[in-house]
């Protein structure tokens, strides 16, 4: 279970009555997730989510977090929205840790990829683009090109364990990403991490999409390799262009990528598998002994990257799409 701080009865109760949301009815710890404590509240007027941040996520960039979800929901995106306590605050404490009451979103995230999930995600990714523009905070993306290779750098001399030859070939793959990673692409902010758990869907309509705690402004564009590396591989390790064609049409159809986004896209791709494959790798070999969470296999990202080094161009992750899109 991914709960890593207790919340006795006492204290949930103390905290809840800040709020105006009715008395508590059940209350239970979240399984899923690997960052924070999550409990599922249930009260008289409804059901919320309580997080408590742990030591992965930086205090200080809450306010960019909660402000993000707060702005987004505001321009009706289907997110979260942080509740507020009679004093006004979104942000508290609660045993020792920064805590955040969010409204709860209905729906399930897809367990098996079908066609009409990754054009639902084109078109809440292009909302979110779009509706972010006129965020007023920013935030550095701190899992970008700049900070792959001190990640690398804590892993080399391990890296063997999990396949021989890996570090050889990470640390060539980031002297070519190094060399060649494209600059002054269009920015804005980006989810980072929009995966099929972190996206809810009512049979095949997205309902919300969730988890904002990687969001930052970086390249929109990366945001795009992110999702393309995340719901368009199959179990079997091949890459599904028909899944891209609808991401990228539905994704178009709100905002069209420039040139420049479109002949930067391969690279962006390499680079997403590559942050994926690192932040895994450091998981699995420093998941501490009896931990509840199971760490994710790095070696999913590497086969991923393969295919994205032998890519010849744009038009093998089925961007002519969005040159004829509407």
């Amino acid at each position: 279970m991914a709960v890593y701080t207790a919340v006795s009865d006492e204290d949930l109760q103390a905290f809840v009555a800040s709020y105006d949301i009715g008395e508590v009815t059940s209350f239970a710890g979240i399984a899923e997730g690997v960052e924070n404590s999550n409990f599922m509240l249930r009260t008289t007027t409804g059901s919320y989510i309580l997080t408590l941040y742990e030591k992965r996520v930086e205090r200080g960039d809450l306010p960019f977090f909660l402000g993000l979800m707060e702005h987004l929901a505001a321009k009706g995106v289907a997110c979260p929205t942080p509740l507020h306590d009679r004093q006004g605050r979104a942000l508290r404490e609660l045993n020792g840790k920064p805590a955040a009451m969010i409204s709860f979103l209905d729906g399930m995230w897809p367990r098996r990829i079908q066609p009409a999930h990754c054009t639902g995600v084109g078109i809440a990714m292009a909302q979110f683009h779009t509706s972010g523009a006129d965020f007023a905070m920013t935030r550095r993306n701190g899992l970008t090109l700049e900070d792959w290779r001190p990640l690398f750098d804590k892993c080399a001399d391990r890296a063997d364990e999990v396949k021989p030859g890996l570090a050889a070939m990470l640390r060539g793959e980031l002297d070519f990403l190094e060399a060649n990673w494209p600059r002054d692409l269009p920015r804005g902010v980006i989810h980072a991490d929009l995966f099929p758990d972190n996206v809810f869907f009512k049979g095949q309509k997205l309902s919300g999409i969730i988890d904002f705690y990687f969001a930052c402004t970086d390249a929109l564009a990366y945001d795009i390799a992110v999702c393309l590396n995340a719901w368009c591989f199959e179990h079997d390790g091949s890459f599904n262009i028909t899944k891209a064609r609808l991401m990228l049409t539905a994704y178009a159809k709100l905002r069209r990528p420039g040139e420049a986004e479109i002949a930067a896209l391969p690279i962006l791709c390499r680079g997403a598998a590559l942050r994926f494959l690192l932040t895994r790798l450091y998981d699995w070999l420093n998941h501490p002994p009896g931990a509840f969470v199971k760490p994710k296999d790095p070696l999913e990202y590497a086969d991923k990257l393969r295919f994205h080094q032998k890519a010849g161009g744009p038009g093998d992750y089925g961007i002519d799409a969005i040159a004829t899109a509407p």
